[in-house]
């Protein structure tokens, strides 16, 4: 049984590693204001940033998916691990050496599958480059030569060289403490008769980094005649490589990406390379499979989706490019970016093209000249003759539907003109009216069945409690709860503003029952005094409190949103806590004054109506000083 990560290591961790420089490996983040950043969701695909972190309290939350926690949660969530794992990845780039408790610490039998595999990945590369310099790898060194790549080139992206025999690297592994089972589970082995034997021999490797930078597999590139495998062998899909969920390059051009907003898709691992050292550090290649809905989502959140945000598709001039650029065309719609497409001249590749013309040569290549869509259509028109009226309309029945499904109606409009000049249509409106009733129809079908509500995040009071969400299915933007609301916030963002006097507030004060759990969660973790003294564990002391993880999500929502008021100093504190407060004593005024006329009405023990008088007395008084005197009435 895997040993407990001591929980001082655990805190040390969380505050060693800010979120947002973790939050910013996977997506590009932007101002949101408050001191909190903003950007596309990684959990949910959407059109406009409602994912926020806010850096001040390790938190971050999705206003349009509802997810949210802190450090630790957003790596478990994103890579798919365990606590554990989080952990130890996250210490890892901490330099924090972690404690276990319940027995000793085996890192062989206690770190997560995935931890391992990346290990295993790690050590597999160190190897591979180490071998590129062995007298068997001058084959490997010499065809990196002739394609313009020196040493410096070789190291910069990790290039190395699996030697020919059947299992060093298998070896090799094993001797740095992995089971058979862990190398057959990371692709980097594969069964033989007598064992497990090297995947990859006698071949140039490429390591695939996910979009963190870890390694997660190899691209290996044929280089003798006497191989009988593929031109490329990639990794197998495992439980840390999914070829449709990477993109060679992306730990190297993302910052770049996200600065430029524009990126660069190439076809293979030496197009990445000769781009880079060309000085397009913004190009990235998929890894043995076509470019993707998956491959999208990756980009769209660090190009943040905005309308200056380019994509320029670079495919060879022959049959298969022309065939990826129509395929790279059908996914074109579920960028908010604009795609182009280029091709070099004679059909060259960036790798050759820099061989042949050098780097200005390919950096000029990827100038965004021809929009994807044109290309598509001229694709399309070009199998027709256009001579006749039949070639004609059967031109435009193929090529009309592609217009369609433009979604942006002012571009649908001028690209249908654009059609009709390809066409020779001298009626443009003809063509124009044509696709815009192909338009209509396809939302009319698509409009059958309700379509999911998406957006920014909430201005203001939150949204109406969602399905699933734990919890009546309250509005919560009713202005009865909106201070209420304001008021959890403050306790959570500026604790030492409400306190002591929220710790004296009951949880049936708030009149919501999801912002009743979310104080009952607060008093649980040691209330708001509590904040004043750790203010970032004191939030992760009140998530652990919270008794689900809708009220859990409750929590990060509110720590994270924004404070109503641009200024938020004691004074507007006061003002909600006496709001709350007001509203609770003239509740019990009305419940009490139900009371006494009932007992009054029923000739009542004179004691206990005496008492109810009484109290509701106090409470009148109360409710005047409130009204007169503000927060020193609290």
């Amino acid at each position: 049984m895997a040993g407990r990560i001591n929980d001082e290591d655990v805190k040390a961790v969380r505050d060693a590693v800010p979120i947002d420089a973790v939050v910013s490996e996977y997506l590009q983040l932007r101002n949101a204001g408050g001191g909190n950043l903003k950007g596309l969701c990684p959990f949910h695909d959407e059109k406009s940033p409602s994912f926020q972190v806010s850096p001040s309290k390790g938190l971050f939350h999705c206003f349009g998916c509802q997810e949210g926690g802190d450090t630790l949660t957003f790596v478990m969530k994103v890579d798919h691990l365990t606590f554990s794992e989080a952990v130890e990845r996250l210490a890892g780039k901490a330099g924090i050496t972690l404690r276990y408790e319940e027995g000793g610490y085996n890192p062989s039998h206690q770190r997560g599958e995935r931890i391992r595999l990346i290990e295993a990945h790690k050590a597999a590369t160190d190897f591979y480059i180490a071998q590129l310099e062995s007298a068997e790898a001058e084959i490997g060194r010499k065809f990196l030569a002739e394609r313009g790549f020196d040493q410096a080139a070789a190291a910069h992206f990790g290039v190395g060289y699996s030697p020919a025999g059947w299992d060093h690297l298998t070896r090799f592994l094993r001797g740095k403490g992995f089971t058979d089972k862990e190398l057959i589970l990371s692709g980097l082995s594969q069964d033989g008769r007598r064992g497990p034997i090297d995947r990859f021999r006698g071949r140039l490797m490429w390591p695939i980094r996910d979009i963190g930078g870890e390694v997660v597999g190899f691209g290996a590139r044929k280089l003798r005649d006497d191989d009988n495998g593929p031109k490329y062998l990639n990794t197998p899909e495992t439980p840390v490589y999914k070829k449709s969920q990477v993109l060679y390059g992306i730990d190297l051009a993302k910052k770049d990406i996200a600065k430029a907003s524009r990126a660069v898709v190439v076809e293979g691992y030496t197009d990445v390379m000769a781009c880079h050292l060309a000085g397009v550090t913004t190009a990235i290649a998929t890894c043995g499979t076509a470019f993707g809905g998956d491959h999208i989502k990756i980009l769209r959140r660090l190009l943040m989706d905005n309308g200056s945000a380019r994509v320029i598709f670079t495919f060879d001039g022959d049959a298969a490019g022309q065939k990826a650029a129509l395929r790279a065309f059908e996914d074109d719609q579920k960028f908010a970016a604009e795609t182009y497409i280029a091709i070099a001249p004679d059909g060259m590749d960036p790798c050759d093209l820099r061989l042949a013309k050098g780097d200005e040569a390919v950096a000029d290549l990827v100038q965004p000249r021809t929009p994807l869509f044109e290309f598509a259509l001229r694709q399309i028109v070009a199998r027709y003759d256009l001579e006749t009226p039949a070639g004609r309309a059967a031109a435009l029945d193929e090529a009309a539907p592609v217009v369609a499904r433009i979604k942006n109606t002012g571009a649908q409009h001028e690209v249908a003109v654009q059609l009709a000049g390809m066409l020779g249509i001298l009626d443009t409106q003809f063509v124009v009216k044509r696709v815009a009733q192909l338009a209509r129809w396809a939302r009319e079908r698509g409009s059958k069945g309700p379509a999911p509500q998406r957006g920014a995040a909430p201005q203001g009071p939150a949204p109406a409690a969602r399905q699933g969400h734990a919890g009546p299915a309250l509005n919560l933007r009713n202005p009865v709860y909106a201070t209420e609301r304001e008021l959890l916030k403050l306790a959570l963002q500026h604790p030492d503003l409400v306190s002591p006097a929220f710790d004296a507030y009951g949880v049936d004060e708030f009149t919501a029952a999801p912002y009743a759990a979310v104080r009952q969660a607060i008093l649980d973790a040691g209330g708001a005094e509590y904040g004043t003294q750790d203010p970032q564990d004191y939030l992760v002391r009140v998530r652990d409190a919270a008794p689900d993880d809708g009220v859990r999500a409750m929590v990060t929502e509110l720590a994270v949103e924004a404070i109503m008021r641009r200024t938020v100093d004691a004074a507007y504190a006061g003002e909600q806590l006496v709001t709350v407060r007001l509203r609770a004593v003239d509740r019990r005024v009305r419940d009490v004054q139900g009371t006494f006329a009932r007992l009054a009405g029923s000739h009542g023990d004179p004691e206990q109506l005496s008492a109810v008088q009484n109290e509701l007395w106090v409470l009148q008084q109360y409710g005047r000083a409130l009204r007169e005197r503000g927060a020193a009435a609290l």
